[in-house]
């Protein structure tokens, strides 16, 4: 594969042989950002277990300190005696069987996240196979199912993120924005650290961290030591 002159530069910035700090790796990730835009910094965690067994499964949510410096559009869906509670939080659409139509029929996806009150499921599992491939579906793991609609909405505002294994046993999750600097950026790593290593399964057996990686959306992976979680 070719890159451009602005990969190959930052790539010559880091030691390929070398395993980085979080603090250290994340100031790299920054510098190497030289996108027009304010990139987005990425962590990669490559994880010991087998996601295809329901016991090794690794799933989750957690509210970064810093938030991810995306300007977050909710979509809520519950009953109308609730509507009035999800506008004043914050959703920018609210609605019920009206909203699953438009879905499903429109293949309407201008939000970023969906959160929904436990008697709205049997309604919204509707548009199931629209936002299931997008990970978009809500969930009571990822805090995204919730009686506290108010509360869902707040954090999902505030910079809540969900973690979860692709198929090939990798959580990919953004942390923030290159201009967040590294000092916000670590807390916010080690905050996603910490729910991931709370999340081992117990059927996980062997070395639970295989590695982890942090790159802006344009550049070169870091490697990141791992070792101090000890597991």
């Amino acid at each position: 594969m070719k890159h451009g002159k602005k990969y190959v530069d930052s790539a010559k910035a880091i030691d390929k042989s070398k395993m980085y700090e979080a603090t250290e790796a994340l100031d790299l990730a920054c510098k190497n950002a030289k996108a027009k835009f304010d990139e987005t910094i990425e962590i990669h965690v490559r994880l010991g277990v087998d996601g295809k067994h329901a016991d090794q499964q690794v799933r989750g949510a957690v509210v970064l300190p810093n938030g991810t410096g995306k300007n977050v559009r909710v979509c809520v869906f519950c009953k109308e005696d609730k509507e009035e509670v999800a506008k004043a939080a914050g959703a920018e659409f609210v609605g019920g069987a009206d909203l699953v139509d438009k879905i499903v029929k429109e293949n309407w996806l201008d939000f970023d996240v969906c959160i929904a009150s436990p008697d709205m499921m049997g309604v919204v599992g509707k548009a199931a196979r629209v936002l299931g491939p997008r990970g978009l579906m809500p969930n009571p793991k990822a805090g995204t199912v919730s009686p506290d609609i108010e509360k869902a909405i707040t954090e999902a505002k505030a910079g809540k993120i969900e973690y979860r294994l692709d198929k090939t046993n990798i959580i990919h999750c953004p942390i923030g924005k290159a201009s967040f600097g590294a000092e916000k950026l670590t807390q916010n790593f080690e905050t996603l650290m910490e729910a991931i290593v709370k999340a081992k399964p117990a059927a996980a057996k062997g070395t639970y961290l295989k590695s982890c990686t942090v790159t802006s959306t344009m550049g070169v992976g870091i490697p990141v030591v791992t070792t101090k979680y000890g597991v």
